[in-house]
């Protein structure tokens, strides 16, 4: 069983910068793709970024690019998501996923495709 744990959350204020972290409990954590999502109250879900096995492709959703930046520590088994310039909309649950692929090396960026999903970080941007 893959457990996947997000810390980095907290409150900051507009424009600052965050940067969260997803530690993985896998034992071939090159295997899985790994993404970030968002989501507040009453709302679906949403991709934020994601990255490949190998770290070569890297999507962002078109309100993050720029801005935040996501990577990933093979050896350290983990995931950051590096978050510049914050919004006040930017604020919410952040989920950290992973994507097991055995034969392929893409980015995952839709919900469906995650197979393991962590229990979230709160971020809030003040303004």
């Amino acid at each position: 069983q893959v457990q996947l744990v997000e810390s980095g959350g907290g409150l900051v204020q507009a424009g600052g910068s965050l940067r969260l972290s997803c530690a993985a409990s896998v034992r071939t954590f090159s295997s899985y793709a790994m993404g970030w999502f968002r989501q507040t109250p009453g709302t679906e879900r949403e991709f934020v970024a994601a990255i490949s096995r190998s770290g070569g492709s890297t999507p962002a959703a078109d309100s993050v690019k720029g801005r935040f930046t996501i990577s990933r520590d093979n050896a350290e088994n983990t995931v950051y998501l590096q978050m510049n310039s914050l919004k006040p909309k930017d604020s919410g649950v952040y989920y950290c996923a992973a994507d097991l692929q055995r034969l392929y090396n893409v980015a995952s960026v839709t919900t469906t495709e995650y197979d393991y999903w962590g229990r979230g970080t709160q971020v809030t941007v003040s303004s």
